[in-house]
């Protein structure tokens, strides 16, 4: 499986990074499956939250680890920052508090990745820089990177860090898939548009899409005269999707594949580094996301299925 350099890291990460936001203690039969499977396909890298069912995502991953000694096996990437009911969470009391709640969580004293869920426009980049240059210095976090910011706020912060000194972004975390989306499937969520996915070509900062098969727009239980998923339609139903649809059924067909495998090749083979999370809960989707891994797309059949040419 190909795998991400990302900076601040002295390992790779795999390109399909193991989502796990149904995970929980009560369940740790079916992640301890899981988790066994997904290293089984050569990823090394699980994604969760402090959010993340209650915190039970983290707790459940804390325990497989120590139950079964795989803590120098896998690279964590946990995120903190998300808005309560009294707003943003982006300062320093509440960011150091929900990362020391997720490190013990996680029973661990370090993650790897550690990401800001949201932005909050109204905190100066090299107030956050500081904070996270904290946590990096003290070892309980290796790299950090922000899910759903800007690519205005993420150049701006990495050109305040170069300029001070200071370890920037390694990576954005945004949605990225074939489908894109029309409005945000949650509030406050960023999803590729073409200024930030021409900002990723020529800045190569590492991406690790969430929903990158645009919750199983591709998989082929839709159509455009089924609209029993009201979140489908209201964030992917147009008429500009539905083409991407064909012309990914259509190279699914010469290639010899299924349609949902090209929709995740689509993100693995952009043009800069790209990791995609990913949710299979059986060994037969997650042998799909690992044949999907290995297909290669051009340039020129990425532009395609994404209606940039004819």
């Amino acid at each position: 499986m190909k795998s991400i350099q990302v900076n601040g890291l002295n390992r790779e990460i795999s390109s399909l990074v193991m989502g796990s936001d149904y995970f929980t203690p009560e369940t740790i039969d079916k992640v301890t499956e899981v988790l066994n499977d997904f290293i089984e396909i050569g990823g090394n890298t699980i994604d969760t939250a402090h959010i993340y069912c209650g915190g039970k995502s983290e707790a459940a991953i804390g325990i497989w680890m120590e139950e079964n000694k795989r803590r120098d096996d896998v690279i964590i990437l946990t995120k903190g920052g998300h808005p309560n009911q009294e707003g943003p969470q982006i300062n320093k009391k509440a960011i150091d508090q929900e990362l020391q709640i997720s490190l013990e969580r996680l029973r661990t004293d370090y993650v790897e990745l550690y990401a800001l869920h949201r932005d909050d426009p109204n905190v100066p980049v090299g107030e956050i820089l500081e904070i996270l240059n904290a946590h990096v210095e003290a070892g309980r976090i290796g790299a950090f990177g922000g899910s759903n910011w800007s690519a205005e706020r993420l150049q701006e912060a990495n050109e305040y860090a170069e300029k001070h000194s200071l370890i920037g972004f390694s990576f954005s975390s945004p949605n990225l898939s074939l489908a894109k989306a029309q409005e945000p499937y949650w509030a406050g969520c960023v999803s590729v548009d073409e200024p930030m996915l021409a900002w990723h070509e020529s800045s190569k900062l590492p991406l690790f899409s969430w929903s990158s098969q645009a919750r199983g727009f591709f998989t082929g239980r839709f159509s455009p005269e089924d609209r029993s998923n009201a979140d489908l339609v209201r964030v992917f139903y147009n008429d500009e999707n539905w083409e991407r649809y064909r012309r990914a059924e259509k190279l699914a067909k010469d290639k010899g594949v299924e349609t949902i495998q090209i929709s995740l090749a689509y993100v693995l083979n952009q043009s800069f580094p790209a990791a995609a999370i990913i949710g299979p809960q059986n060994q037969q989707e997650m042998k799909s996301c690992r044949e999907a891994a290995n297909i290669r797309l051009t340039e020129d059949e990425i532009k395609w299925l994404d209606l940039r040419i004819s």
